[in-house]
């Protein structure tokens, strides 16, 4: 056999036994007339001890050995390894395959960047940090598998192939060579699916499920990526936020042996806009936005005066920031991701007087005005940005976001979760003129808006809720609307003809016909899910063999053009893209 144990397994207490290991060479070093060579596989590191006085041709053999050879075969202890009570003594060295000189070290710090290391994914999944994470997402797939199987819920599989439907991001399209000009879909989600198993009595659905979006690329984005998608029959938004609150704790719990005994607070989407500027607001700091616009209107400066909105954060200790470090916050601020024209301060020093970017403007009564209202303290420092309502709290959200790094107050082990309900049903696009559906057409409205529908639409709430932790959206859902005749009506309030929305959605429209319960659920980004609790920044790393920022996986060199004689017998031509 090519082993009798693995490169983790053995120690003390297997002392004087004669085993046979194999796997990759970490390192080898050579001491004297002894050669020790640590040998790494998925489960560990042992160490292997050659010595040149008992078997010359071996020792000689084990010192050319070079990183990354496969190869079959410590009174040192080593206490940073769980095998370092042991080591072996070599009897015998077979290498099983050689290997060239990797391009990056393989090791926890790595010296290679993201391109090359994505290039040789292969590679970079040898590492033990790598790995860990596809670890812990195997066993936070099967804890969760589990969980919900106590819970009652079955996990079914949908399609892949579907109907092309585009509302929100774009899909990926398949043609169909049996059915010559027509396309598949790849599900962006499986929505409509798991409400035809509703509409089949199915009741409890669950499927960990690969979704496919067709946009662009970011941190926590992949075009390829998992959800835990979820869906219950005869359900309120109580009875939704009930049930995975308590599979999210579950998994804290299970994963990082941390119990939250109470409920997850709940904020609205109205209070989350106007007090962080974000839907999904990083809750581990303080911070929030102090709305100064009363306090600064009608003393000749224009920046003030003309602006919609005036809000502001109050950064804490901070008031002995130099010139140079605001004027670097300014520059945060005028970057094209965040988009500010520019950014005022104050600060409120530890001997009460006050010093300002603005204090021609305002007398250093009225600037202690604004900092009362921002419960500024002595050494405290309050940033202001001015502008349109919207766009400024996004902008102030990226501040508070970069002051809460600066200030080392978003640590990764440290975890806030919150419900965020009350979403918008629609939301206006001024390009287009109409609304558009916030979340999906299928959105329920809060049964006590239903009357503004025509009348106030914009203002309708939707029964949709978000789960936010540390800043991210780990997932979310909704109520669905099971009533063919609102369905209808929202079609229409969304700009669908009756025949475009047959089109898209007859045969939802159809099953409805035949007695659809209420019903509701969520989807949880599973990858991201899993990222939070590695505490990465990326989904990347959790995700095998993940895409680059422009959606390219560079290790097969993915997307690529296809043979000529394939697209004809798609009856597909491809012409040159415009240059931009």
């Amino acid at each position: 056999m090519y082993r009798t144990n693995t490169c983790g397994e053995l120690r003390l207490s297997d002392a004087g036994r004669e085993v046979t290991l194999a796997g990759w060479v970490q390192r080898a070093r050579k001491m004297g007339g002894m050669t020790f060579v640590d040998l790494r596989d998925r489960y560990g590191i042992t160490q292997i001890v050659f010595e040149s006085d008992s078997d010359t041709a071996l020792f000689d053999a084990a010192n050319k050995l070079g990183r990354e050879f496969v190869v079959q075969e410590r009174e040192n202890k080593n206490k940073n390894l769980p095998t370092g009570e042991i080591e072996i003594i070599a009897t015998s060295l077979k290498v099983l395959n050689r290997s060239d000189v990797p391009p990056f070290t393989i090791e926890d710090d790595t010296d290679g960047g993201d391109d090359l290391r994505m290039k040789y994914r292969y590679l970079d999944l040898r590492r033990s940090c790598v790995r860990g994470n596809l670890e812990l997402r195997h066993r936070m797939a099967f804890e969760i598998r589990r969980y919900l199987d106590s819970k009652g819920f079955l996990e079914v599989e949908t399609p892949v192939l579907i109907k092309s439907t585009p509302e929100g991001a774009r899909d990926f399209v398949v043609p169909s060579r049996m059915n010559p000009g027509e396309f598949y879909a790849l599900p962006q989600s499986p929505q409509t699916f798991k409400q035809l198993l509703m509409v089949s009595g199915f009741d409890r659905y669950f499927q960990i499920v690969k979704c496919f979006r067709d946009e662009d690329l970011r941190a926590d984005r992949q075009p390829e990526f998992t959800q835990i998608d979820c869906e219950m029959s005869f359900v309120e938004q109580e009875d939704v936020l009930q049930m995975f609150e308590g599979l999210v704790k579950h998994i804290f719990k299970y994963v990082k042996d941390i119990d939250f005994a109470d409920p997850f607070p709940r904020m609205t989407w109205a209070d989350a806009m106007r007090l962080y500027g974000s839907d999904k607001p990083d809750t581990r700091f303080g911070m929030q936005f102090v709305e100064l616009k009363d306090l600064t209107t009608g003393k000749g400066f224009a920046v003030m005066d003309d602006a919609e909105y005036v809000g502001a954060i109050v950064a804490p200790g901070c008031a002995d920031y130099t010139r140079k470090q605001l004027d670097q916050l300014t520059e945060f601020v005028k970057r094209p991701q965040v988009g500010a024209k520019g950014m005022m301060w104050v600060k409120l020093e530890n001997d009460g007087s006050i010093k300002s970017s603005v204090g021609k403007f305002y007398s250093d009564d009225e600037l202690r005005g604004w900092l009362e209202r921002g419960g500024a303290n002595p050494g405290d420092l309050m940033l202001i940005l001015a502008g349109a309502t919207m766009k400024t709290r996004k902008q102030l959200n990226e501040l508070r976001l970069e002051m809460g790094s600066r200030l080392g107050l978003r640590d990764p082990q440290k975890f806030s979760c919150l419900w965020v309900v009350d979403f918008p049903l629609f939301e206006w696009d001024d390009e287009t003129q109409r609304y558009y559906a916030m979340h999906h057409p299928f959105t329920a409205p809060n049964p006590e808006d239903v009357d503004k529908l025509d009348t106030d639409t914009g203002a309708v709430r939707a029964t949709a809720y978000d789960m936010v932790v540390n800043g991210n959206e780990l997932g979310g859902g909704s109520i669905r609307i099971h009533d063919s005749e609102l369905q209808d009506h929202m079609f229409r309030l969304l700009g669908l003809s009756e025949d475009e929305a047959r089109y898209k959605f007859g045969f939802l429209m159809d099953a409805f016909k035949y007695g659809a319960p209420p019903h509701g659920g969520l989807a949880f980004g599973f990858d991201r899910f899993v990222s939070i609790l590695a505490g990465l920044d990326s989904i990347r790393d959790v995700i095998a063999f993940p895409k680059n920022n422009s959606g390219r996986d560079m290790m097969i060199d993915a997307p690529s053009t296809i043979d000529q004689s394939q697209l004809d017998e798609l009856s597909i031509a491809v012409t040159e893209p415009e240059k931009k």
